[in-house]
C-alpha cells in the first residue's frame, strides 16, 4: 500500500473512532429514540453508516458487497427505525462491526484501490474516490448522531 493508501486508511479509522467515541455513554434505550424533528434514530445512522460504504464500494466494482444479513432492509437509502426486526443488530453489535469495518476494507479492497472501472456517479471510478465520498457521508451521519444526543439531554 502506498503512502496515500495509508492515510486514506487512517483517516477511515480516525473518524470511525470518533464516532465510536461519541456513542461512549449512549445506552442501548438512548440508541432508539427519535426525537420530534428527526427521521431516523442513532442505532438506524450506525447501520446506515456501515452499510453505505459497501453499497458505494458495490456501485463502482459491480461485485456483490459484503453486507450481513437484511442491512439493506433495514439500513438502506429511504429505511427508518419502522423496518427494525428482532434481528436487527444492537447499537452494540453495531459498534463492533463499525470498529472492524476500516481493517476488513482495507484487507479486502486495499491492494485493489486504483483499480479501474467504469464511472458511476460524480463520475468516481476508483474504489478510493469512493471511500473519500463515504468518509464525507460517515461526517454528516456523524453531526446527525451528535445533534440526536442533544435532543436527548
Amino acid at each position: 500500500m502506498n503512502h496515500r493508501h495509508e492515510v486514506l486508511f487512517t483517516q477511515l479509522e480516525t473518524y470511525r473512532s470518533y464516532i465510536l467515541g461519541v456513542l461512549e455513554n449512549v445506552t442501548e434505550e438512548e440508541a432508539e429514540v427519535i426525537p420530534k424533528g428527526f427521521n431516523n434514530n442513532i442505532r438506524w445512522n450506525l447501520g446506515h453508516i456501515y452499510l453505505d460504504q459497501y453499497l458505494w464500494i458495490q456501485a463502482v466494482t459491480k461485485e456483490k458487497a459484503i453486507v450481513p444479513g437484511q442491512f439493506n432492509t433495514w439500513f438502506g437509502y429511504g429505511t427508518s427505525p419502522a423496518d427494525f426486526t428482532s434481528e436487527t443488530p444492537s447499537l452494540e453489535e453495531l459498534k463492533e462491526l463499525l470498529k472492524n469495518q476500516p481493517s476488513e476494507i482495507a484487507a479486502a479492497y486495499g491492494h485493489r484501490l486504483e483499480e479501474e472501472f467504469p464511472p458511476t456517479e460524480m463520475g468516481m471510478h476508483t474504489i478510493e474516490q469512493v471511500l473519500v465520498r463515504t468518509i464525507f457521508h460517515e461526517g454528516m451521519h456523524l453531526q446527525t448522531i451528535i445533534d440526536l444526543k442533544k435532543c436527548m439531554k
